[in-house]
């Protein structure tokens, strides 16, 4: 695991502390811009001192966590420069351009803020001293847009969410270890492990609303994480934006959950596939696993970094949970209870997450046109939506039939007669009630 930084304690956040500052005096002038963000965003002068930065090149950055640092810094001036205060620009200027696009490449990851620059390498210790200095609860951001609590209680929840993933990591290659040794006991208690894990990593993220208010959240700080890809509807280009001195514009999605390594694991280790939206096969088909992956799912993978994009890759390679499973059905049913378990505590983290999109995002959305004064400047996402229209995710994907498909399809590989059955209710249960006219949400 360590090989591609997927560590036993902190899963896919590093192992050590990210750095809080390039440590050379060269790098200055942009610590000084990202560490007053919500003051030079709020006072509309972010634009022009960025455009009057001098240029510096990246020859001075020497490891991986001062190119993390790099990139992190260069991420939070980049998204704040695009989207700015309520008109969003659709030129990245060199100041900014050139060395993003050498760090990017360096880390394997596009040249914008992702997950890995909002939540996997943004976190300090609150106390620097003493044996818990790595509790969850002796941890802070180390940048945000806003300065707000909201702002970063919304990524601490993404980093407890990782830390905590650290032990479903460990049950899943434990499994995978199982299933090479032809050892059923051993997958059964991994996978009974992993299935308590994935649990509690669901109630984990339902504290979101402790301290992050999703109105805040959806006209403060969302806007901030949107990309420069489908994102006409928010006032951009819908080719992108030009990396000067670049004369094609370049297309990104924008930082989102989907970009966490953890969360497509999961769906490699269990044999979980997702199709594009509105063309999943039907259930009841021989094989509800076959056809081709969905296009964003596997887009999201280039936007992690590199060696976690390798790790997932491995996995794929390596984990056949779900065939050993089917192998050994008669012969251990206990074995195939802990893998359906482990989908439905999987299909039932889903749901939850759908439940936050809702309150964060789709009824924000809704409610917009009534909310506010009309004279407060919003910046792209956060603008009202044009009536009828579906709500969309940073990445560009229309959010709602896109997650409740990708929950809807973590049954489909169910093991056992009552598991398939089960897991696939609520699929057949929307099918029957269309088929009926009555509307099921």
């Amino acid at each position: 695991m360590e090989k591609y930084d997927v560590f036993p304690e902190t899963g896919f956040l590093p192992r050590e502390f990210p750095l809080e500052k390039l440590p050379q005096a060269y790098y200055q002038p942009w610590e000084d811009l990202v560490n007053n963000l919500p003051a030079l965003i709020m006072s509309k002068k972010i634009r022009p001192l960025i455009d009057q930065l001098p240029k510096l090149d990246t020859n001075q950055l020497t490891n991986e966590r001062e190119y993390r640092r790099a990139y992190q810094v260069l991420g939070f001036l980049t998204q704040a420069y695009i989207w700015g205060v309520n008109e969003p620009r659709d030129k990245l200027p060199v100041q900014l351009s050139e060395p993003m696009l050498v760090v990017a490449n360096h880390l394997r990851l596009p040249p914008l803020a992702t997950y890995a620059s909002l939540c996997l390498w943004n976190f300090k210790p609150i106390m620097k001293t003493g044996e818990n200095i790595w509790d969850l609860d002796n941890l802070t951001t180390i940048n945000t847009f806003t300065g707000s609590i909201d702002e970063s209680w919304f990524y601490l929840v993404s980093i407890f969410f990782e830390m905590k993933g650290s032990f479903a990591i460990k049950a899943g290659m434990a499994a995978i270890e199982g299933t090479q040794e032809d050892n059923p006991a051993k997958v059964q208690t991994s996978l009974e492990n992993l299935a308590e894990s994935i649990d509690a990593l669901g109630s984990e993220m339902m504290r979101m609303e402790e301290m992050c208010d999703p109105h805040v959240f959806y006209f403060r700080i969302r806007p901030y994480f949107a990309g420069w890809k489908n994102m006409g509807d928010a006032g951009l280009s819908k080719g992108g934006i030009f990396y000067e001195p670049e004369t094609t514009p370049r297309a990104y999605a924008g930082g989102s959950n989907a970009q966490s390594s953890l969360i497509q694991l999961f769906d490699i280790l269990l044999g979980v596939k997702h199709y594009s939206t509105g063309e999943r096969p039907l259930p009841t088909s021989q094989d509800a696993t076959e056809g081709p992956e969905n296009a964003f799912m596997d887009e999201m993978k280039g936007y992690m970094p590199g060696k976690h994009q390798d790790f997932l890759q491995k996995i794929q390679q390596d984990a056949k949970i779900r065939d050993y499973v089917f192998a050994h059905k008669d012969t251990h049913p206990a074995l195939v209870l802990s893998y359906d378990a482990c989908l439905a505590m999987l299909k039932s983290f889903r749901d939850k997450h759908i439940q936050i999109v809702t309150r964060y995002i789709v009824l924000q959305a809704k409610s917009s046109a009534k909310m506010g004064s009309s004279m407060t400047l919003r910046s792209g996402l956060a603008k009202s939506k044009k009536s009828g229209s579906e709500a969309k995710g940073t990445g560009g994907t229309a959010l709602l039939p896109f997650l409740k498909q990708c929950r809807d399809e973590t049954g489909a590989p169910a093991a056992g007669d009552w598991g398939k059955r089960i897991l696939s209710d609520g699929v057949m249960r929307l099918r029957f009630a269309k088929s009926n006219a009555i509307n099921e949400d």
